[in-house]
């Protein structure tokens, strides 16, 4: 089942937010990540954000946007492979007209995931904070 997030998940979804990012982007130092927690915390509640549901009413995935920008596209681990990324791309999908992202070069699953779900790169930048090439990928409708 796919909500909108509320307080009490706000954890639940830091949570997810930093395992996943550190074994996505292994490639940038796990420390980096840890650092944005406190921004996370203080975005969340700001943002557009709905959560995925398992049978047992745990969340296991979410996705994050600031408008029509697709900010974070995150699922467990154990979960993954199992389509609920696709899911919470689809839901967002019915309610917006487009949307864009921004994958790092080197996280090739997701770029390769956006591609099947008719994202396109339409440039590639440096992001500066890290120093990693990162595709911006767009949708439309």
């Amino acid at each position: 089942m796919i909500r909108g997030l509320q307080e009490e998940d706000i954890e639940t979804v830091l949570t997810i937010w930093k395992e996943e990012n550190v074994k996505a982007h292994h490639f940038i130092a796990a420390s980096y990540w840890y650092s944005q927690i406190g921004m996370m915390k203080r975005a969340l509640p700001q943002s557009e954000v709905y959560v995925y549901l398992d049978s047992k009413d745990n969340i296991v995935g979410f996705i994050g946007l600031a408008g029509e920008y697709i900010a974070g596209l995150f699922v467990t681990h154990k979960k993954q492979s199992g389509g609920i990324d696709k899911q919470l791309l689809d839901y967002v999908k019915t309610q917006k007209n487009q949307l864009t992202l921004e994958a790092y070069e080197k996280n090739q699953k997701a770029i390769d995931f956006y591609q099947r779900e008719d994202f396109v790169t339409k440039e590639v930048n440096v992001d500066e904070e890290t120093g990693e090439k990162e595709f911006v990928m767009f949708w439309k409708k």
